[in-house]
C-alpha cells in the first residue's frame, strides 16, 4: 500500500512538472513571436521614409521596435550618430545566406536625421 501511494505521489510530481514545463515553452514562444512582431518592419517601408521627414510621420509607419531584440540588433551596426535617439527593426524580407537585414532610424530635433540599413548575422 505505502509503495502504490509513493508511486502515485512521484506520478502526480511528475505530471505537474511536465505541465509547467510546457506552460513555460507555450510562453517563451509567445514572447519571441511577440517580440518578433515589435520588430519586424517592410522593406517597403524602409524606403518610403526619407532623411528629413518628421519624426512622428516616420514612427506612425512602424511598429514600437521595443523588445528584448533591440540590444542584439545595436550592438551588430555602426555608430549611432551624436545626440539621436535610434530604433532598430529586422527587415521582413526572408534573409539571406544566414544573415538579417537590419534597418536602423535615428531622430534627432524632431525628424529623421539618418537612416542605415546592414546585415547581421
Amino acid at each position: 500500500m505505502a509503495q502504490r501511494k509513493g508511486c502515485l505521489i512521484g506520478c502526480g510530481v511528475v505530471l505537474v512538472l511536465g505541465v509547467a514545463a510546457v506552460a513555460a515553452l507555450v510562453f517563451g514562444v509567445g514572447k519571441v513571436v511577440d517580440a518578433a512582431g515589435k520588430t519586424m518592419l517592410e522593406p517597403g517601408v524602409y524606403q518610403s521614409v526619407n532623411v528629413g521627414d518628421p519624426e512622428d510621420a516616420v514612427r506612425a509607419k512602424m511598429p514600437s521596435g521595443e523588445s528584448f531584440i533591440k540590444g542584439a540588433l545595436k550592438s551588430g551596426g555602426p555608430a549611432e550618430p551624436e545626440g539621436a535617439v535610434c530604433s532598430w527593426y529586422i527587415s521582413a524580407a526572408e534573409g539571406k545566406g544566414g544573415e538579417e537585414t537590419v534597418f536602423r532610424f535615428c531622430f534627432k530635433d524632431g525628424k529623421l536625421a539618418e537612416k542605415v540599413e546592414y546585415r547581421m548575422k
